[in-house]
């Protein structure tokens, strides 16, 4: 779509502008951010991604999109060809909900499977959850993510403007729930019915991998629900609780070569 990068580069500015200041003004957490530690690592790591993933990848999945819809691939346009088209409208935000759906299951495989597991730890190993360890994946792993993220858009058909919501809630959301943002306790109770809060999901950076197994969605906060991997506080409490793994705790492994390396380690 036109200005999709644009519109998605404005988008994530402005959401990590937003949430650095809270995270200022009222952080939930009375614990030391160290920035300067922390953050050329994990924005170094997004930086290469994203120059990875411009090199490397010829479409990306709004673009795929609107090829799918012109050649009729996917099952929403089969069902269009065949004279059972769904409303615009409802199909959109069906596929959103199935892509959300999608992601929280490769996110539950990335804590099953051993060797992707090796990848995603490097997200896990942060000791400090701020908006910046929304954005701390390898770029491998972010490789296969978009990978996975084509064929699902492939095989929905799904209408380029709802890819392209979902992208930006997968943008802003995950930053949103990793802040160190305080959210009243009564606000918090009733935001987590509809979407993924900072306290719901800071269980899962737990050092108890048994609370770091729980809580997996990004935006929504129905699939943990569904599927019995919901938790509703940790056990020592957020302030007790350590965040991050109990192995690659050492500063030399929060720079960027460290974290490049932290997979095959």
């Amino acid at each position: 779509m036109k200005y999709e990068a644009l519109l998605r580069l404005s988008v994530f500015l402005g959401v990590a502008l937003a949430l650095g200041l809270w995270e200022v003004l009222a952080p939930r957490l009375p614990r030391p951010a160290e920035r300067l530690r922390r953050w050329p690592g994990n924005l170094g790591l997004v930086a290469l991604a994203t120059l990875l993933i411009r090199l490397a990848v010829p479409v990306l999945p709004v673009g795929l999109a609107g090829l799918a819809q012109a050649r009729g691939f996917g099952l929403l346009n089969l069902l269009t060809a065949h004279g059972l088209p769904l409303p615009e409208p409802a199909a959109g935000l069906a596929c959103i909900l199935l892509l959300d759906l999608a992601i929280y299951g490769q996110h539950v495989a990335s804590h099953r499977w051993r060797w992707f597991w090796r990848l995603h730890r490097v997200h896990h190993a942060d000791t400090v959850l701020d908006l910046t360890t929304a954005v701390r994946f390898h770029p491998l792993e972010l490789l296969l993510s978009l990978g996975y993220k084509l064929l699902l858009v492939l095989a929905l058909g799904p209408p380029a403007w709802a890819v392209l919501g979902f992208e930006l809630l997968l943008n802003a959301l995950p930053m949103f729930n990793h802040a160190n943002a305080r959210l009243p306790l009564r606000l918090d109770r009733a935001l987590r019915r509809i979407i993924v809060t900072p306290d719901m999901h800071r269980m899962h950076h737990s050092t108890d991998m048994a609370e770091a197994n729980t809580n997996y969605g990004f935006c929504f906060p129905w699939w943990d629900r569904a599927f019995a991997t919901y938790l509703d506080q940790p056990a020592k409490g957020h302030e007790g609780m350590a965040i991050g793994l109990t192995i690659f705790r050492e500063r030399s492994w929060s720079g960027l070569w460290g974290l490049l390396r932290m997979p095959f380690a």
